[in-house]
């Protein structure tokens, strides 16, 4: 969470440091934009508004006879309302406008359709959101002509619903009336099929003739007949039945043996009352017969023969009896085949005389029926016909308009509050996105990771904007404190004690080389130094602008001639620091520079200075820098912030480092700590950590080793200045 809150936080210190950076282009771009919205405000002309303000009705489009609420359901949509509300700008409602306010006339053009043209341009029209509310607005120079064309506008439009409105209405009662017309001719026709059938159904009014059966719409119809064919459909379920139980217990006779029927004869429900008795008695006979064979009579006996005559006599009897029975029954069940025969063919010719009979009944009652759903239909469709042509004498108003237009007393365009804070926030959007998009664009160096990130060097040192020659400042300058930090990291970055000399850089012209070599010679010169400026820019040298100098003799001199180091090197005012101009300007001045003289002098100066600084020229220009930076133990880069694009300052580092020298790291110089927060950090403790606050005094801040001109070369140095004339200004010991 807390990275996640330093992020956002650093992105929007980065955002918030562009927009200072370039704030200057955010002001004037909305300075510009602000003002071409203030002049195009001023001399846009003045516009009055005419304003309705109306509700529009929604009214039935379509006529339909038996769903009176589907019409009106259908008009009530959101998409109904769109589009009535946006006919009032179509050319049918704003033609009739033009005509008749005479706009082509009033404004001298020579079509309507340009008359249209500008009667749309400044017309707007805006619907109320969830509501049938619609405003009409229309601007013009002329307040009362404003306030007459939106009146007319609303006007135009009504008559134009209105119309649209009458002539469907009216198309649909034609298309009504025709279909009026049908029904009559189909009703018509359906009463003569009704009358034909009745005719043949032999109908009297609506009832059935000998039937007493109503025949009224929807009725179902029963006759007479009708009931009697179920009587005899009942007879002949009976007579099934008959026939069943008859054939049934015929079988169950005949499926009986003569012992078994002569056994069973009394249960069998013969019709011969004799039956029973004989049965009474055979069982009596064969009962006497056991009791005299239990006796010991045999079979042979008179006694059990005479009883043996008697049982076959009874036997013979209810056999007979039972065969009698038997032949009944057959006969009974021949009886009601027959019957059911006669039933079957009578019911069968009744039915299907009812079946025709029914048939016309049927088509009588279809008939009937038909008959009067059309004269129903056709009730209905008048009524609706006339209350449709009713309708249209008495139309509804398609628009209630609650608020006419009325002249207004000052213009409503251009509405100025609003033009200038748009110019305002256009101006600031168009700004910070002009600042964002030339930051992005921008490749120049902006910051201390800039340097590290693409040269792999350290920032020895941010200078400040504005910082002057510190040798002339009167008292104690906070910004010397960047010098301090410079001479420092110099310190910390040598190789060995004996690496003194330093070339310095620029990848172009003035990017304050020259002035960080001069403040920090003063520095280390201030701190115990023993230090030489050399000023081997010789294309176009400046050293000696800083200590009011005259550079005709010099380092050219020296390299050219015989002449002796003390005789060109100057005293400054500043104690313990010595300058050696350019001289005269050479024609070869590359080739000088890498001549064996150059070499010795560099050698010579080494051993009698703790520090060495060599002015270059920009190295991306010439070849003189090149030559230096091989020379000199190590090479310092000026580079002044937001200036040189970044693969630039590469190129100066490869340049360096092709020439066979080291850098040994960057001056990132004029940095405006005001617009770049990020390096007031790095800054902020020069006032605090003064000389006057510190108890460490203007030293380095540790033991450094120093070595000192020798006495007898200063001494030399200062016999010889003394006593060779020198034109005026030169002399500064």
């Amino acid at each position: 969470m807390n990275e996640t809150g330093n992020e956002f936080q650093k992105h929007a210190m980065d955002t918030w440091q562009v927009v200072k950076n370039r704030m200057g282009l955010i002001t004037l771009c909305f300075i510009l934009i602000f003002a071409a919205a203030a002049i195009l405000t001023y001399i846009m002309p003045r516009k009055y508004r005419g304003h309705v303000e109306m509700t529009i009705e929604r009214i039935t489009q379509d006529i339909n006879v038996f769903d009176r609420n589907r019409g009106d359901s259908l008009a009530f949509t959101q998409e109904y309302i769109k589009t009535q509300f946006e006919t009032i700008t179509k050319p049918s409602t704003l033609y009739p406008v033009v005509q008749s306010l005479d706009l082509m006339k009033r404004w001298e053009l020579p079509s309507r359709q340009a008359a249209l043209a500008k009667l749309r341009a400044n017309l707007e029209t805006q619907s109320m959101l969830r509501s049938d509310f619609v405003s009409i607005d229309y601007y013009d120079q002329d307040p009362q002509l404003a306030a007459n064309i939106a009146n007319e506008i609303a006007k135009s439009y009504m008559a134009q619903r209105n119309f649209i409105e009458t002539e469907k209405k009216q198309k649909a009662l034609t298309v009504l009336q025709q279909q009026i017309s049908d029904q009559e001719d189909l009703r018509r026709q359906a009463q003569l099929r009704s009358q034909e059938a009745k005719r043949k159904a032999g109908i009297v009014g609506d009832w059935i003739v000998g039937g007493g059966s109503s025949l009224n719409p929807g009725s179902d119809v029963r006759t007479s007949e009708e009931n009697m064919q179920m009587s005899r459909e009942q007879l002949l379920m009976q007579s099934d039945q008959d026939i069943l139980t008859l054939q049934t217990e015929i079988d169950q006779i005949s499926s009986l043996s003569s012992d078994d029927l002569i056994a069973q004869a009394s249960g069998l429900k013969l019709e011969n009352q004799n039956i029973a008795t004989m049965t009474s008695k055979l069982q009596e006979l064969q009962v006497s017969r056991e009791a005299l064979i239990n006796e010991g009579r045999g079979i042979k006996h008179p006694q059990v023969l005479s009883v043996d005559s008697q049982v076959a006599q009874y036997s013979t009897l209810i056999l007979a009896a039972a065969k009698a029975h038997v032949a009944g029954l057959q006969n009974r069940l021949d009886g009601a085949k027959k019957k059911r025969q006669s039933l079957q063919t009578y019911n069968d010719e009744a039915k299907a005389e009812i079946m025709g009979m029914q048939s016309l009944y049927n088509e009588y009652k279809t008939a009937k029926d038909e008959v009067t759903y059309l004269e129903d239909l056709l009730v209905k469709m008048r009524s609706r016909f006339f209350e449709e042509k009713a309708g249209i004498e008495l139309v509804k108003s398609p628009a209630t308009i609650y608020a006419e237009a009325e002249p207004e007393g000052k213009p409503s365009k251009p509405n100025v509050p609003l033009h200038l804070a748009l110019g305002g926030v256009l101006g600031l959007m168009f700004g910070l996105g002009l600042a964002f998009f030339l930051e992005y664009m921008d490749t120049t160096v902006k910051s201390l990771d800039d340097v590290e990130r693409h040269l792999g060097v350290p920032v020895l040192a941010v200078v400040p904007k504005g910082v002057g020659v510190l040798h002339r400042a009167s008292g104690h300058s906070p910004d010397s404190e960047a010098y301090r930090i410079l001479r420092t990291n110099i310190e910390f970055n040598r190789k060995t004690p004996d690496a003194n000399c330093f070339s310095v850089v620029s990848g172009g012209a003035g990017e304050g080389k020259s002035t960080t070599m001069v403040n920090l010679a003063y520095i280390c010169a201030q701190g115990g130094y023993n230090v030489l400026l050399i000023d081997a820019d010789l294309r176009r040298p400046s050293l000696h602008t800083h200590f009011d100098v005259s550079h005709a003799t010099g380092l050219t001199n020296y390299l050219t001639t015989d002449i002796r180091l003390e005789d060109v090197v100057i005293r400054t005012s500043v104690e313990n620091l010595f300058f050696l101009p350019s001289g005269l300007l050479p024609a070869d001045s590359a080739g000088l520079l890498n001549s064996q003289r150059m070499v010795d002098l560099i050698a010579d100066v080494k051993s009698r200075f703790d520090l060495v600084l060599i002015d270059s020229p920009p190295i991306l220009g010439v070849s003189d820098a090149s030559v230096l930076a091989n020379e000199a133990d190590m090479t310092m880069i000026v580079v002044q912030h937001r200036k040189l694009p970044r693969h630039m300052l590469l190129r100066v580092k490869q340049s360096v480092e092709n020439a066979g020298g080291r850098v040994v790291g960057v001056v990132l110089n004029n940095v405006d700590l005001r617009s770049d927060a990020q390096y007031q950090y790095y800054t902020s403790y020069y006032t605090y950590y003064s000389p006057t606050n510190s108890p460490t005094g203007s030293g380095a801040g540790g033991k450094t080793r120093r070595r000192k001109i020798k006495a007898e070369t200063v001494a030399t140095a200062l016999a010889s200045t003394r006593s060779k004339p020198r034109s005026e200004g030169d002399d500064v010991f």
